[in-house]
């Protein structure tokens, strides 16, 4: 039996995709995201059964680590972790990093099973992305909502009863949105006011420029990422009246950082 027209179209386009990649930046871009947003949320789809049976367990975390980092090698992204000694320490913290894409999710899961007892905050909208959203509930994230500022400091002030207790590592991205500039911008207070009430130490977590990535060009190349984690500021006996100067101190640390790791990372592609 001979091929049918949309058989004949189908193969054609399969045949053209290896083509399409190494030729055309916006189609290696599209596939790329395409890629990675498909296995976040088949692997999403996957461990539900298991997650349903420890529900809202910060631990759920490293079941989708495991059966996501693979991802990295899809993209052509390598991750150096430096600083982990940091990480390894079994205490509640407020991880403080910069937030510059989607991707530092993988970043994330990269280092999950070194941080063992992790949980993130993130926008209410994440939720309702499902399964993805579904996942992350079983996982523990904590949502809130940005527009209600007093709400979700309350949420997080709440969380924190039972983040002491379990000696859970409490992550937030204090720039609020993403944003790839090549610059760390404007901290929020939130995270910093937890910090504070609770007496908790700020854990600054800082992820190079992702040179290699550009939503303006279209452009998604291979490349390499450094994680650094820096060592924890104490926030023992500060008051509200601290905080400025908290977050000054914690910006400009992360700041300094994120230039020599961005420009180590980017000499480094451009010698080889």
């Amino acid at each position: 039996m001979a091929p049918s027209c949309f058989e004949v179209i189908l193969v054609g386009f399969f045949l053209m995709i290896p083509v399409l990649y190494e030729v055309s930046r916006t189609f290696r871009y599209y596939l790329k995201f395409f890629i990675y947003y498909g296995v976040v949320m088949v692997n999403s789809l996957l461990v539900l059964p298991i997650m349903c049976f420890r529900p809202k367990n910060v631990k759920n975390y490293l079941l989708a680590s495991a059966t996501c980092s693979f991802c990295t090698h899809l993209m052509g992204v390598q991750w150096e972790l430096r600083g982990k000694e940091h990480l390894e320490k079994e205490r509640a913290c407020i991880i403080v990093s910069n937030h510059q894409s989607s991707l530092d999710i993988m970043g994330m899961y990269q280092i999950w099973p070194i941080m063992q007892k992790c949980t993130v905050v993130g926008k209410k909208q994440i939720f309702y992305a499902w399964p993805f959203g579904l996942a992350a509930w079983f996982c523990g994230l904590i949502f809130i909502d940005k527009m209600q500022s007093d709400k979700a400091r309350s949420i997080l002030n709440s969380a924190i009863v039972y983040l002491k207790k379990d000696k859970i590592k409490l992550w937030i991205f204090p720039e609020g949105t993403r944003r790839n500039t090549g610059k760390i911008h404007p901290f929020k207070k939130g995270a910093f006011h937890v910090a504070i009430n609770a007496q908790l130490p700020i854990l600054p977590v800082v992820f190079s420029s992702y040179y290699f990535l550009s939503s303006k060009e279209k452009r998604f190349d291979a490349g390499r990422v450094i994680i650094t984690t820096l060592p924890p500021i104490s926030t023992e006996g500060l008051t509200s009246a601290d905080i400025e100067n908290l977050i000054e101190k914690t910006k400009n640390t992360m700041t300094e950082v994120f230039h020599a790791t961005s420009r180590e990372v980017q000499q480094s592609n451009i010698s080889s």
